[in-house]
């Protein structure tokens, strides 16, 4: 066993657990911890395809996450639930598969064009920084606004298709899944928790049809034989972004139901202007990728 990959591996999935949830790009902070300490591609057989493979495997881990923690309203067959509860379900289901679409599209059509030109450090600094000021007006904007939607049933088709929407604007690296559409439920009138709660609705199928797609490929060329390094590295990066997800997801729900996004807003600038500081610096290179 490696260790130092396994430390590697460890950090990771705390660093995907965080970010995938959090409005703040975990783009953006792979691309950070790249720059320091990234995944050695030459200790495994599948070389770079594996390490992508890896990032599959741990977002699969915070989906999971996602599942656990809103199993009681995401289960349309549920015994608890009267008959009108489980249409609703079924119909928060086909809201989620709405909204998934326009990101399913534009990522099969465009995804060989978003790697080649959109995927290096200069964007995501840019679009750290600038949906941080997106956050921020938002905010100050709807501090005077009651939100027209503060439960998830008031939600229709038409607002689900436009939140997903906002969500292929995510595949611009550094925008944040999360942080799209959560601003993009906040401008059409969501309040913060329907917004938070409908965005990791929509991660399930948009990242589990990704990671699916993900893994398929990587097992057509490589096979499913892995050492025992490589068990280790995508066992423990799985097992601790699960973990940490419940705990980012469950903290982030409780914090916006008194506090608005503004502190995640700021961060995202200063991270922006962090990575930017680098490139002026040395530190990475103009186009540093995760």
């Amino acid at each position: 066993m490696d260790v130092v990959e396994l430390i590697k591996s460890f950090i990771l999935g705390i660093i995907q657990g965080i970010t995938e949830w959090l409005p703040i790009s975990s783009t953006g902070h792979m691309i950070l911890f790249n720059s320091f300490l990234p995944l050695d591609s030459s200790r495994y057989s599948g070389g770079v395809e594996f390490i992508e493979l890896f990032m599959t495997v741990i977002q699969f881990g915070s989906i999971l996450a996602v599942i656990l923690l809103f199993w009681g309203k995401l289960n349309p067959f549920s015994k608890s639930k009267s008959s009108l509860e489980r249409r609703d379900t079924f119909a928060l289901w086909i809201k989620v598969l709405i909204g998934s679409i326009p990101a399913a599209i534009i990522g099969l059509v465009f995804k060989n064009q978003i790697h080649k030109y959109l995927y290096n450090g200069l964007i995501v600094a840019f679009m750290l920084i600038l949906y941080g000021i997106f956050f921020i007006l938002v905010e100050n904007r709807n501090s005077c606004i009651k939100p027209r939607i503060s439960m998830l049933n008031k939600l229709d088709y038409k607002t689900a298709f436009l939140i997903g929407i906002f969500q292929a604007l995510a595949l611009v690296p550094g925008t944040s899944r999360s942080g799209a559409t959560i601003l993009g439920a906040l401008l059409i009138g969501c309040s913060r928790y329907i917004g938070a709660e409908f965005s990791f609705f929509l991660a399930i199928p948009t990242m589990l049809g990704a990671s699916v797609l993900e893994i398929c490929s990587y097992f057509k060329h490589y096979g499913v034989g892995f050492s025992h390094n490589e068990w280790g590295v995508l066992l423990i990066g799985f097992v601790v972004a699960f973990i940490v997800s419940i705990f980012a997801i469950s903290l982030l729900m409780k914090f916006i139901k008194s506090h608005s996004f503004k502190s995640f807003a700021w961060y995202r600038i200063l991270i922006g202007i962090i990575v930017v500081i680098m490139f002026m610096t040395g530190f990475l290179n103009m186009s540093a990728t995760i």
